[in-house]
């Protein structure tokens, strides 16, 4: 699934062609996806202008007039700007068609993303509502996530990657983070003190920083707004390298699965 780089990257990707552009129409050719887009939402969002575009965890929020899109990549998602009359493909199933002639085009072969619309204020729709902070702003630090981590008994990989906690830190940046900050990734959240909450804050900025920089990570389906990959895959550390040598000390690198996910991690470094 793209994760927070992944969807930044695509958001500074289509953010120039489509800031200030006004919405003729949206095109659906397919409505199942994650969940089913409302045929109402044709006729709320035509006319519109787009006056800005954000993102919000891994989910893009498209700012119109009178409300905003939802917009979320699932696993295969990808977006295009193209001439809006460019022929659909199999799995192009929605098209935001603009005032200049082209289109803003979700294509998802899977059928996991979604499109929502929200009505002002869009921090109250029920996806966005309960999220935790965005791990690059200001209210992210070691000792934010050292008071909530207090009394908890779940990995610390399993922590940080709730979402409620800190939005966006998927599992492959939660594994290179946790290297990083030499931290073993099944230690119990509540059981690390505070300066090593400190190393492992900084080291997810520094993570999400630098994939966000090369575009993202390379991986399965996704590829920039471009069509060309991410970048960040040739400087992993951990994830995916099991029986590789660390980076740090040359000790092979280990997987284990935590939470149903394939963790990767140094036995030497991390503890």
């Amino acid at each position: 699934m793209p994760e927070l780089p992944e969807v930044e990257t695509a958001l500074r990707g289509i953010a120039p062609h489509l800031a200030n552009r006004r919405i003729l129409r949206l095109v659906a050719r397919e409505r199942r996806l994650r969940w089913p887009v409302p045929e109402s939402v044709d006729a709320v969002v035509a006319g519109q202008r787009i006056t800005a575009l954000a993102r919000r965890a891994k989910y893009l929020l498209l700012e119109l007039e009178h409300g905003s899109l939802i917009l979320h990549l699932g696993m295969s998602g990808s977006l295009r700007v193209l001439p809006a009359d460019t022929p659909p493909g199999p799995h192009d199933h929605i098209d935001l068609v603009l005032d200049n002639g082209r289109c803003l085009r979700l294509r998802d072969p899977r059928r996991f993303g979604s499109l929502h619309w929200a009505e002002p204020p869009v921090e109250a729709h029920p996806l966005l509502a309960s999220l935790g902070p965005e791990p690059l702003s200001p209210a992210f630090d070691g000792a934010y996530l050292h008071r909530l981590s207090r009394g908890r008994r779940a990995p610390v990989k399993t922590f940080i990657m709730d979402s409620h906690v800190v939005v966006g830190v998927g599992n492959i940046y939660a594994s290179e983070a946790l290297h990083r900050a030499g931290i073993h990734p099944h230690r119990p959240a509540g059981r690390i003190a505070l300066p090593r909450y400190q190393r492992l804050a900084a080291a997810i900025k520094t993570v999400l920083t630098a994939a966000i920089a090369e575009g993202g990570t390379s991986l399965r389906d996704f590829v920039q707004e471009d069509g060309n990959p991410g970048y960040f895959a040739r400087a992993l550390r951990v994830y995916g390298r099991t029986g590789l040598p660390c980076p740090t000390c040359g000790t092979p690198i280990r997987q284990q699965r935590i939470g149903q996910r394939s963790s990767f991690y140094c036995p030497r470094c991390q503890r």
